[in-house]
C-alpha cells in the first residue's frame, strides 16, 4: 500500500489497515461500521460517499450517514482521530447538487470536529492521462498523486498522535 510505504519511508511506528470496499456507498459503511470498530486504532479515515454521488443518492442521505458513522466513531473510540476525506460529484447531476455535495463534508468536519482532507483526486480527476479507460479510476501514476494528496493531510495527524505518545 502506499499510504504504509510513505509511513515506513518516515520511520512511524504505525500499521495501515485498507477497510475500504470497492463501490461501496455510505449505507454500506453504516452497514458495517460496527463490525469495523472491533479493531484497535489511533487514527481512521473515512473516505466514502463518491459512489452515492455517482448513483445520485440525496446530499441529504449522505450527510446524515456521515455525521452517524462520525458520531459512532467518536462514541466507540473518542481518543480516535478522525479524518474525514473530501468527495465530489460529477457534475451530470446538475451545479446545485455537486455545490450540495461538496459543502456537506466541510460541514460535517466543522460540526464534527474532526479533520478533512482535500479531494481524494484533486489533480487527479478528469485527466485522462492519469486515469484507468474507465475514466474514474487512477492509473499507475494517477494513484500516487492521490497517495501524496491523502499523506499531505494525514502526516500531521500521525506526527501530532507520535509527539503525544512520546510525551507520556
Amino acid at each position: 500500500m502506499l499510504i504504509q510505504q510513505k509511513i515506513d519511508s518516515a520511520s512511524m511506528p504505525v500499521e495501515v489497515v485498507n477497510a475500504g470496499v470497492s463501490g461501496e456507498t455510505s449505507s454500506g459503511l453504516l452497514d458495517r461500521l460496527d463490525w469495523l470498530l472491533r479493531g484497535k486504532f489511533d487514527v481512521i479515515v473515512v473516505e466514502t460517499g463518491a459512489n452515492d454521488g455517482l448513483r445520485g443518492i440525496p446530499t441529504a442521505t449522505l450527510r446524515t450517514n456521515l455525521a452517524t458513522i462520525v458520531d459512532r466513531i467518536k462514541a466507540k473510540r473518542p481518543d480516535a482521530a478522525i479524518v474525514l476525506v473530501q468527495m465530489e460529484a460529477l457534475p451530470n447531476l446538475g451545479p446545485k447538487y455537486a455545490s450540495d455535495f461538496h459543502a456537506l463534508y466541510g460541514a460535517i468536519a466543522r460540526e464534527k470536529g474532526v479533520r478533512l482532507l482535500p479531494f481524494l483526486l484533486q489533480d487527479v480527476a478528469g485527466r485522462r492521462e492519469l486515469n484507468q479507460p474507465d475514466g474514474m479510476h487512477p492509473n499507475y501514476v494517477g494513484e500516487r498523486m492521490v497517495a501524496a494528496n491523502v499523506w499531505r493531510g494525514l502526516k500531521p495527524v500521525l506526527d501530532s498522535l507520535d509527539q503525544q505518545r512520546q510525551s507520556r
